[in-house]
């Protein structure tokens, strides 16, 4: 069996997007398979009791800092976004419909690019429109996708299996059932990768 990272997220987190960005080549290093876990970050923080870092004024100043460090040093193209927090009901539940096609990849480019490169409403539905044209994605497609009962499923049934596992927030990462949360603790993801 093939040694695999499970890469929980949302596009609404920006550490998700951080994560993002790095985790293909720390897949490429150690030869793992990246297994992509769409959830809804809003599900899992009210399963959870959490609360997103930007509730408290000191946490969400000094975070605001932090993600603009992470993005420095692995020279990751970043800037928050005016629109946090955003609903990502649709990009979630649509990501369901694309995650075995083969351009998976360029989808997750195209969501999480316009979140936190290109500062865009990804809640808004002509905002959307223009992201997944410009990417050449069908926007009637992916409307679709997101009142396919089927997607919506999944996307619960996923939210709920990663609040049974432990899973509190996002970036959230497994390694042969060891739970890695943040994109700071990708170092030690990397390291699980090697011993696996």
């Amino acid at each position: 069996m093939s040694k695999t990272v499970e890469f929980f997220y949302d596009f609404t987190s920006p550490t998700a997007y951080l994560a993002w960005a790095r985790l293909p080549a720390i897949a490429q290093r150690t030869g793992a398979t990246i297994r992509y876990r769409p959830m809804f970050l809003g599900g899992v923080m009210q399963a959870t009791g959490n609360r997103p870092p930007g509730t408290l004024p000191q946490k969400g100043a000094w975070m605001a800092a932090d993600l603009a460090r992470w993005a420095k040093r692995f020279n990751t193209p970043y800037k928050p976004n005016p629109h946090f927090p955003m609903m990502t009901l649709m990009v979630q539940r649509a990501a369901q419909e694309w995650i075995d096609r083969p351009d998976f990849d360029s989808y997750l480019a195209a969501i999480f690019n316009a979140a936190w490169r290109d500062q865009k409403n990804i809640a808004d539905k002509a905002v959307l429109t223009e992201v997944l044209t410009t990417a050449g994605f069908s926007p009637e497609a992916f409307f679709a996708a997101t009142e396919n009962p089927a997607n919506k499923e999944k996307l619960k049934a996923t939210t709920d299996e990663a609040v049974a596992r432990g899973v509190f927030g996002a970036p959230t990462f497994f390694v042969d059932g060891e739970m890695h949360f943040g994109q700071d603790r990708l170092d030690f993801v990397e390291e699980a990768l090697m011993r696996a």
